[in-house]
């Protein structure tokens, strides 16, 4: 043999051996991205359901929670009034109108039952509502204070995945939406979520 042909051989081999060393790498990372975008719906999930928890706590009790065991014993067993308002208009002798409003309770519902129904939320399982689906024991960060906005005290509430799937989400990110995570805000009246 000579050297040309030896020379020729062995380039083949090293390209074969490289095209498979890429073509795993690409596969890899593939994988890997489709692993973090499955793992993070889940999360989102979850937070759409701890959003609708918080708001349903705020307009029963007046402020959000920042305790996990009250949202959980909330949704096991509060319940919403259910009520009927008529608004009555009067016109007055010099024109102007005056308005009273009758609320009139016509019963109560489970929060269990109206907010985390089978058809909104087929998979529930309040057990593991807290607990954040990467690893499934630790869980979501959580924050519900008032602030001052223009003179006003709000409710405003915060709440975190503390374990992100994707090791790019970090707290030290500038950009919200590549921070962990999360709906609310501790500065804004929001309960947006970083992903929508």
């Amino acid at each position: 043999m000579n050297t040309t042909r030896i020379i020729s051989i062995a380039a083949l081999i090293v390209s074969i051996v490289l095209a498979v060393l890429l073509y795993k790498s690409i596969f890899n990372s593939i994988d890997e991205a489709e692993r973090i975008e499955k793992i993070e719906s889940k999360v989102i999930n979850k937070l759409m359901m701890i959003r609708d928890a918080q708001k349903a706590y705020q307009a029963v009790n007046g402020q959000y929670t920042s305790d996990w065991d009250k949202l959980l014993n909330f949704v096991d067993s509060g319940q919403f009034y259910i009520t009927s308002r008529i608004e009555h208009i009067i016109t007055l002798e010099y024109g102007a109108d005056s308005v009273y409003v009758e609320i009139d309770t016509l019963g109560t519902k489970l929060v269990k039952d109206s907010i985390f129904s089978p058809m909104k939320y087929p998979k529930f399982d309040l057990a593991t509502l807290a607990y954040s689906p990467v690893d499934g024991t630790k869980k979501f960060g959580m924050w519900a204070d008032k602030i001052d906005k223009s003179g006003v005290s709000v409710d405003v509430v915060e709440v975190w995945n503390t374990v992100p799937a994707n090791p790019s989400r970090k707290e030290s990110n500038e950009a919200r939406t590549r921070k962990p995570l999360r709906f609310g805000s501790r500065t804004n009246i929001t309960t947006s979520g970083n992903w929508e």
